[in-house]
């Protein structure tokens, strides 16, 4: 498009505007490109549309005067203190896997839930702390900042101390800044420039098995807290196999209070909700378990002063308010680029798949572009207030369901209930042991072992899709949760491939009476046409599949039919019929007559190249190759281009339906080798004689 195009296009005054800040004289095209995206954004949402547009972007304003107070009210309140009550407990439990003190959970379950109030589309998911995310933060913190980096010497020449003030300052600063990394990525690449789409290659089998891998992650990751010991930190590949055999040769220094109070919260918690499961059916609002458990612990360990008399590591110091927002940590984003965008990819993963669940079952629907900027600016504003990156819970959104949860005001009022706590109540569970917090944590993941499951009902169903859940599991366990999730993608994107060079052949039979076909050998109604043979793949052809597909198609054809058996048959025929000629002229009519019965191949494409072979086959012959049902426009353009259409290859050979295709063989059109291509399903159809 020339400059003065485009000038008609944007009215003088943005130009003008324009040209006055860049400091130029002429409006170029590659200036209005680079420079003022705001201000065609502006000139195209003028109006109504910039109305429309800015209603989308924070859909708070559109749902929010229209809320059924009557109808919703009572629901919401119920289930936005529900789940808040679930987010105490649950919050600071992930924080440990975050590497961070207990209260940036709870800071997490705060202020991201308000973003996504404000800019979220889904009525019914809870978004906050999750298991999976804490545990990728986890390596992060642990791995950028080591306990090794702030061991300080103590009053011995050979005596180190550990600085727990520095070390948990700098892990806060880095999990804040992936945090906020993370969520620059969702707005700006996979949300605004619309690259939402890198999702769809998270398969079901492959988010399930990644999903169970890092809850394997995080059991590992709180046996320190259960046991009572301190291992080594080890980070990269193999790490989860270097941490257990750490942690098996350190059993011995198990801190026996710290272990008993491990296995009495994990027995008491099974219990609990065991019987909250029973009691469901009759009480509407579900017990809180979890806050019960950490109550009653931080009552026994303050009244038994289990840090000092038996050594527990408690919960520590809670900090009552709320903190001021802090700049990201510009130094360390070069160190975290791959672990935000595996963040931002995983977050967003799981929220979309949870939302879509619950967009289907309520029927509304839910923007998965606008989600991306919803959970973007929630983890991006997040950072600021040293938030670690959030995602939603399956448990948490199905009580925020169960309890008559309608919207997301019940997300806002489970957020007020955190704020008060933050506020007044936080620092009441300074006393709570940190191995309760590891007790909650292995109590939830109760739901992602159970996935294991999955082996058995994949088996039975499509064993590509079980193997790749068993990869993605492999790869995730032997590698971080980050560099899992790269390979454990890479890998389903080969199955792709692997199953479009594996495709199923068949023969197609007609259901007596109809236009419909199917495979004769799945269905016992369906019939050959006599004298016509319908070959089917189920795969899209091109080169990678090309040669196999020709292979299958000379399978499926009998080999006296099969097109060189022909072709050699018929040479041999029309040598004897020469030498007739030679020797009888009486036969001269008849040698004609057979000879107008030769017929020329013509070309067969395979993947875009074209060979051609020459067959003669009898009169009741239509052979046809790689064909495909309603055929593009885009697709015959292509063939055009590439000389594919001749004086004897026309467009005439082109079908819109199998049925049109055995109609034109059934009318005797049949003299002559036929092309007939269809798409979806590659087909070829082939009446013998």
């Amino acid at each position: 498009m020339k400059d003065k195009d485009l000038r008609k296009r944007v009215p003088y005054h943005i130009q003008r505007d324009v040209l006055d800040e860049l400091g130029v004289d002429q409006l170029s095209c590659s200036s209005l490109c680079l420079k003022i995206f705001s201000f065609s954004l502006f000139t195209r949402c003028t109006g109504p549309r910039f109305k429309s547009c800015f209603l989308s972007f924070v859909p708070l304003l559109t749902w929010l005067p229209r809320y059924p107070f009557r109808e919703n009210a009572i629901g919401d309140l119920i289930s936005g203190i529900s789940v808040g009550i679930m987010h105490l407990p649950q919050g600071m439990a992930y924080a440990l896997l975050a590497a961070v003190p207990p209260v940036f959970g709870l800071y997490s379950s705060f202020y991201p839930i308000l973003i996504y109030f404000i800019f979220g589309t889904s009525k019914h998911i809870s978004v906050g702390t999750y298991a999976v995310m804490s545990v990728m933060i986890g390596s992060v913190t642990e791995r950028l900042a080591p306990d090794s980096d702030f061991m300080i010497p103590g009053n011995d020449t050979n005596s180190t101390s550990l600085d727990i003030v520095s070390r948990d300052a700098e892990r806060v600063k880095i999990a804040a800044t992936v945090t906020f990394l993370s969520g620059i990525f969702q707005v700006l690449l996979l949300g605004l420039v619309r690259f939402g789409f890198v999702v769809t290659y998270l398969s079901e089998p492959l988010v399930r098995a990644y999903t169970t891998a890092a809850a394997i992650h995080v059991i590992v990751s709180q046996l320190k807290y259960s046991f009572g010991i301190n291992p080594q930190r080890y980070s990269g590949p193999l790490s989860l196999i270097y941490t257990i055999i750490e942690d098996c040769a350190l059993l011995g220094q198990t801190n026996i209070g710290t272990l008993v109070v491990s296995i009495v919260t994990i027995i008491g918690l099974v219990a609990a909700k065991e019987l909250s499961a029973l009691a469901a059916r009759k009480i509407p609002i579900p017990i809180p378990v979890e806050l019960i458990t950490i109550i009653i612990a931080t009552v026994v360990s303050w009244q038994m002063d289990l840090k000092t008399e038996y050594g527990v590591e408690v919960v520590g110091k809670i900090p009552s308010g709320l903190q001021a927002p802090v700049a990201p940590a510009v130094s360390l984003l070069g160190s975290m680029v791959g672990d935000a965008f595996a963040l931002a990819v995983v977050g967003y993963g799981i929220a979309i798949s949870l939302g879509r669940i619950f967009a289907l079952k309520y029927a509304y629907k839910v923007d998965s572009n606008q989600e991306l900027i919803a959970l973007g600016l929630s983890n991006s504003i997040g950072g600021l207030f040293n938030c670690f990156a959030i995602s939603c819970s399956m448990s948490r959104s199905m009580v925020q369901v169960s309890t008559g949860g309608k919207s997301q005001v019940a997300g806002a009022i489970s957020a007020l209930v955190i704020l008060v706590i933050l506020l007044k109540i936080g620092e009441l569970f300074e006393e709570l042991p940190k191995a309760v917090l590891a007790a909650i944590i292995y109590v939830n993941l109760q739901g992602m072992m159970k996935q294991f499951g999955d082996i058995r009902s994949l088996w039975r169903t499509n064993k590509v899709d079980m193997v790749v859940w068993v990869m993605t599991l492999i790869l995730t366990v032997l590698f971080n949760p980050d560099m899992g999730l790269a390979a454990s993608i890479a890998f389903s994107i080969l199955t792709v491939v692997f199953r479009t060079q594996l495709p199923k052949y068949s023969i197609l039979g007609q259901v007596p009476g109809t236009d419909i076909y199917k495979p004769v050998e799945d269905y016992n109604q369906v019939k050959e046409i006599p004298g016509i043979m319908i070959f089917h793949s189920s795969a899209t052809l091109y080169f990678a599949n090309a040669e196999m597909y020709i292979d299958a198609l000379y399978e499926k054809v009998d080999s006296h039919k099969h097109p060189t058996h022909i072709y050699s048959q018929k040479k041999l025929e029309a040598k004897r019929l020469r030498k007739e000629k030679k020797a009888a002229k009486k036969a001269k009519k008849e040698a004609k007559k057979r000879a107008k019965e030769a017929v020329k191949a013509a070309e067969v494409w395979k993947g875009g190249e074209k060979n051609n072979t020459q067959t003669m086959q009898s009169r009741r012959t239509c052979l046809s190759s790689l064909l495909v049902i309603s055929l593009s426009g885009g697709v015959v353009e292509s063939m055009e281009k590439g000389d594919f259409f001749n004086e004897k290859v026309t467009k005439s050979i082109l079908f819109s339906s199998v049925h049109d295709a055995v109609l034109y063989c059934q009318q005797g059109n049949s003299e002559e080798v036929q092309y007939i291509l269809m798409s979806y399903t590659h087909t070829r159809i082939s009446e013998v004689s």
